[in-house]
């Protein structure tokens, strides 16, 4: 099935109308950047970001918080070069009371089917979206080659899919609670003693604050967003890296704040293990 792209104005409009939240998506299945007026929040709001601010920009600039199922949104003329440079059409899942179990190779794939109820599937360039009914908390790498996109987050549409569509089961909202573990063990492990002493950043308050700093960072660059990562991860690195508290899912946060701003899983790993190396971790 490929993706709908000769009247993606005329899909939109489709869509919203059933009750599915659009925008379009440009070259590298990316949300548009922020417009002028909204560089750096000065909107007052924050929609990027995990938080949805009061922004009334008209635009299409906030990424999963600008999908809408506004007819008069959709055609408006602030959308209309957007939609005539789109590549494809973005849709927000949590906004439609869905979510997507994105699969990105054949071995998700085989683990989907073995483990998961069956229920309407699309196939993309990789693999496929398992679709369920029902809203969540997204969440990127709960699995080798698997993604959870719902509330706060975005999806390709593909088409409509097959097969019926099952409600949300257990077994997927159970992927995005997994209990925290150390982030590489071994290495942590040894350094976690350097120093001597109680760690400090122990502190529920102390860490938690620079996790969210530092994902407000990533989420609000406007520009030059890869080196905003990477520096972003070296702080976080050279604060936290060395005292074993950072754990994986503080680490998925900020992949995901990276990969909310059109960065890859590749590319925030990489932009990880760098900082790690010029730390010496």
């Amino acid at each position: 099935m490929t993706q709908p792209t000769l009247y993606p104005q005329h899909t939109a409009l489709s869509l919203a109308a059933s009750g599915v939240p659009v925008l379009p998506l440009r070259r590298g299945k990316v949300p548009f950047g922020n417009c002028l007026a909204c560089a750096d929040n000065t909107c007052g709001g924050r929609p990027n970001m995990r938080v949805p601010g009061p922004c009334r920009c008209p635009g299409i600039c906030h990424a999963w918080a600008a999908a809408t199922t506004e007819p008069s949104v959709i055609v408006s003329p602030a959308w209309a070069s957007a939609w005539r440079r789109a590549v494809c059409i973005g849709y927000h899942p949590g906004g439609a009371g869905l979510t997507v179990v994105d699969l990105d190779d054949a071995d998700a794939i085989a683990w989907a089917g073995a483990a998961l109820p069956a229920t309407r599937t699309v196939p993309t360039t990789r693999g496929e979206h398992w679709i369920y009914r029902g809203a969540m908390r997204s969440v990127n790498g709960v699995r080798p080659g698997v993604d959870i996109k719902s509330a706060m987050s975005y999806a390709r549409y593909l088409g409509p899919g097959t097969g019926a569509m099952a409600d949300l089961p257990d077994a997927v909202r159970a992927l995005a609670v997994k209990e925290p573990s150390p982030v590489r063990p071994a290495t942590v492990a040894v350094l976690a003693g350097v120093g001597g002493g109680e760690c400090r950043h122990r502190t529920p308050a102390y860490l938690e604050r620079g996790i969210a700093m530092a994902e407000q960072r990533i989420t609000e660059a406007s520009s030059a967003v890869h080196a905003t990562v990477y520096r972003t991860f070296l702080a976080v690195l050279s604060t936290h890296g060395r005292c074993g508290c950072l754990t994986d899912t503080h680490v998925s946060r900020l992949f995901a704040a990276a990969q909310s701003k059109g960065e890859t899983t590749r590319h925030c790993t990489d932009a990880w293990t760098n900082a790690r190396t010029t730390l010496g971790l």
